[in-house]
């Protein structure tokens, strides 16, 4: 599933591509076709996001909210678009250039009050300017749940998805079963920085890059193509801080990976 750093960077794409100007748009596939009549034509205002969570704000105070889930994506080409091709939920063509979305989990208009009802829900964003860690801090000093759930609830922190949750907590010695109320109040605002540093990066690249300098060599990752990881999907294979093999369990029915050595309970 994408990252919080990728919807950030979908939502600066978009608002460069099409805030400003009136945007057609359309469901080829039909099953956003009501919605897609209700912003056809308006102006789009902006376009940011939360957590997981893309939002497309137009005139009229009408909001577009996309979920990507496991399988949704946009794909982009110049004006004139080809003839749709799959299942396309959802079309935006602007000046010189559109968009198609395929396989959200979500695709559907919000009124305002609905847009504030979702965010409320929400934890805080390391890559909203907005965000507040102390929100995120209340939940998990008071929690008896497992550090490496509580960072992966999106009502506790939005955005952090499975490789942040395991680079993390790998980059701060922090064992994924720790309790959350036994972590302190200054590893937490470690986490929390590095957590800003490391998700804006994804934005600015593209991709994440979560391995120290001093320690970004050996083989790849999961993927040849793919920077390294410390331990996301490194299961069995050596540490490359301690030489340790890495782990893996399922928490909460995800794959987490970690180093014994390194992460100590």
């Amino acid at each position: 599933m994408p990252e919080g750093h990728t919807l950030h960077r979908l939502a600066r794409l978009h608002r460069k591509r099409f805030a400003g100007e009136p945007v057609a748009v359309s469901s080829p596939q039909g099953r956003f076709a009501d919605g897609a009549a209700v912003v056809d034509g308006r102006v789009l205002v902006d376009a940011d996001a939360w957590g997981k969570h893309l939002l497309h704000h137009y005139d009229g105070a009408v909001t577009v909210h996309v979920h990507l889930g496991l399988y949704g994506a946009f794909t982009e080409s110049p004006t004139p678009m080809p003839d749709p091709v799959g299942q396309v939920r959802m079309r935006m063509v602007g000046d010189a250039v559109g968009t198609d979305l395929r396989g959200p989990t979500r695709c559907e208009i919000l009124t305002p009050p609905e847009v504030d009802a979702l965010e409320a829900r929400l934890g805080p964003d390391p890559l909203r300017d907005d965000a507040d860690p102390d929100r995120a801090w209340a939940r998990i000093s008071r929690s008896s749940a497992p550090l490496g759930a509580l960072l992966m609830d999106q009502a506790v922190l939005a955005g952090v998805g499975n490789v942040y949750r395991a680079e993390v907590l790998f980059r701060h010695n922090l064992h994924p079963e720790l309790p959350g109320r036994a972590l302190t109040r200054d590893e937490w605002d470690a986490v929390w920085a590095d957590l800003v540093v490391l998700m804006k990066v994804g934005v600015e690249r593209g991709r994440m890059h979560v391995v120290r300098p001093e320690h970004d060599h050996g083989a790849p990752s999961y993927a040849a193509d793919r920077p390294r990881t410390y331990v996301y999907r490194r299961a069995g294979e050596p540490c490359r801080v301690c030489g340790g093999l890495v782990a893996h369990a399922e928490m909460k029915g995800r794959n987490l990976f970690w180093c014994p050595n390194c992460q100590q309970r």
